[in-house]
């Protein structure tokens, strides 16, 4: 095969296979990755809370999960999910097992971000609130966890961005998401290098529209910080 006809079988591959990798990222990727965020920011804002509380149960509790989930491989937990617990009598399909997964992990990280946010707001605002007859609960979630959002909201933005990437360990439990798809495709055309660079681009525009939109939402926020 001499460089011309190399080269066009190269590009009709890339060609053929630039939608059906896009149809994973839109049909897999992007919703794995929306469902765990979401379902780990929850997690992550009890475990934040947890973990500020005076319960020292509660404390302690909050603290052995987040140690657990940063402590192992993102790739070990989702083998253990997917794979280990059919072993005591828990099978679950692959999406399942992947937002399980994933959601820990955010659950995890997201927390420690939560954690932070909340506590460097000062301390005047909480006696603030409670000067004016707030209890716990109100002078949290009227005063405290409106301005720990606007801190947190560029740490966060980035755990999603790397999030998408991340759920590309989720061709290893038998997701067909896009980095599934591009390993199919090179099984049948012996083209890794082409493949992996396409797949690679595909994820580099998911991650930079989402820049664009944590760039305007920083922004939007940025407008109520006093300077």
């Amino acid at each position: 095969m001499n460089f011309d006809e190399r080269a066009s079988r190269i590009i009709d591959i890339l060609m053929s296979s630039f939608l059906p990798i896009l149809k994973a990222g839109l049909e897999f990727t992007v919703p794995l990755a929306i469902i765990s965020f979401s379902l780990g920011l929850i997690l992550a804002l009890l475990t934040a809370l947890a973990r500020i509380s005076n319960f020292k149960p509660l404390v302690s509790l909050a603290k052995f999960y987040v140690w657990i989930i940063r402590g192992t491989p993102l790739i070990v937990q989702l083998f253990i999910i997917f794979y280990g617990l059919p072993a005591a009598g828990v099978t679950l399909n692959a999406l399942t097992a992947g937002i399980i997964g994933f959601t820990l992990s955010v659950g995890a990280y997201n927390s420690e971000v939560i954690r932070a946010a909340i506590i460097s707001i000062p301390q005047g605002q909480w006696e603030a609130a409670y000067s004016i007859g707030m209890t716990y609960k109100q002078a949290l979630r009227r005063v405290i966890i409106p301005q720990a959002t606007r801190v947190s909201i560029p740490p966060l933005a980035n755990s999603f961005i790397s999030l998408v990437k991340d759920t590309s360990l989720a061709a290893t439990i038998t997701v067909t998401e896009m980095f599934m798809i591009a390993q199919r495709i090179t099984a049948a055309t012996y083209e890794p290098l082409w493949l992996y660079i396409e797949t690679a681009f595909i994820y580099l525009m998911f991650c930079s529209v989402l820049s664009v939109f944590q760039n305007r939402l920083e922004k939007r926020l940025g407008r109520y910080t006093t300077r």
